[in-house]
């Protein structure tokens, strides 16, 4: 007798409930580490604790004409420091940015004063100017594949020479002549170099104009085209090229940006103290790249934001009021300088590794 065996259909019984599996791949760091992975966060902590140093250690910091003249100070530093910033999240950074600020304020006073004209006229070819120095910065660089260094350094000896040599070709001097009785100073000093009130406490414009400049660069990096071809180019200009990225335009830009900077900073110098001596803004070129490199922004390019600069920019103008502030010797601002730039350096290491750590 044959027997027939009926298969009985297999049932699939699901897994027992335990712990949810992963690959690495898609595990979330912790809120602290993504916190500290953001280019300003840094930045913003250091600031925070020099202010809190220097309430207890000069105690006339405390006092409000006292804070609005660090961020008087300030923002000095961070009007230029903002468009160095971008140029070097870009890739590049200029060593002539010092000098071209004098160069524009020496343009515009010897132009207006000389030739008798409106001080307006002055300011727009300055501006003119300042925008060219930067345009050929970044020509120069693009068209020659030299890197930044080496073309902004040319540039800088060339300024610093022109400064020198013009102003007492023209003036006789090395400092041009007063212009605060020329038609239109008025008007250009409100613009560039005037002062207000708040709570009886006088400030200064320019640190309503480096706020502004500073939410407008935020903008440009995070919610523009433009800010994606910054970051693209400074990560890798070739890769930028390959996807559609115009990098000669974004290059020359940058540069033509911080022209825009340096005749700003000029026109406030010119209007503030009427008159511009030849030699000086050797040096400080350093300083905006510093407080940008403190901000967060990598020398390597591709990494930084428009934030970190503006605290950047305070902490040196904490430091270097704060100390006259304490009684102590104004030459150890050099010495907090570089401590705060080899702190800046090490810390952006450590940020980028946290950041690209899976």
């Amino acid at each position: 007798m044959s027997m027939t065996q009926q298969a009985t259909p297999a049932v699939d019984t699901p897994p027992a409930p335990g712990p949810k599996q992963s690959d690495g791949r898609t595990r979330q760091r912790p809120m602290a580490l993504r916190l500290l992975a953001r280019p300003e966060v840094g930045v913003f902590l250091g600031a925070v604790a020099v202010l809190v140093f220097f309430l207890f250690a000069a105690p006339p910091v405390r006092d409000g004409s006292s804070m609005a003249n660090i961020l008087y100070q300030s923002s000095t530093i961070g009007i230029m420091a903002l468009p160095v910033a971008l140029l070097m999240i870009g890739g590049e950074f200029d060593l002539s940015a010092g000098v071209a600020v004098v160069t524009s304020a020496l343009t515009a006073s010897m132009l207006s004063y000389q030739l008798t004209m409106n001080v307006w006229v002055g300011v727009i070819v300055a501006l003119l100017v300042s925008l060219a120095i930067g345009a050929f910065n970044g020509w120069l660089l693009v068209k020659t594949g030299l890197p930044s260094f080496l073309v902004t350094l040319g540039t800088f000896l060339i300024l610093q020479g022109v400064n020198l040599a013009v102003t007492k070709l023209v003036t006789g001097n090395v400092a041009t002549d007063d212009i605060s009785d020329m038609d239109g100073f008025t008007q250009a000093q409100k613009l560039f170099a005037s002062t207000f009130t708040v709570g009886g406490v006088n400030v200064k414009i320019t640190v309503v104009w480096w706020l502004v400049f500073a939410a407008l660069a935020t903008w440009v990096l995070l919610r523009t085209k433009y800010g994606n071809w910054i970051f693209a180019v400074g990560g890798n200009k070739h890769s930028a090229r390959a996807v559609g990225v115009p990098v000669t335009f974004t290059k020359i830009s940058l540069f033509m940006l911080v022209g825009f900077g340096a005749w700003f900073v000029g026109m406030h110098q010119l209007f503030s103290f009427n008159t511009v001596q030849s030699g000086e803004g050797v040096g400080q070129e350093l300083i905006y790249i510093a407080a940008a490199v403190i901000g967060g922004c990598l020398l390597t390019g591709g990494y930084g934001s428009a934030i970190g600069p503006v605290f950047g920019a305070f902490m040196f103008g904490m430091v270097q009021q704060g100390i006259v502030y304490a009684g102590w010797n104004p030459d150890w601002f050099k010495a907090f300088l570089g401590v705060m730039l080899l702190g800046a350096v090490l810390i952006n290491l450590w940020v980028q590794r946290t950041a690209t750590r899976r």
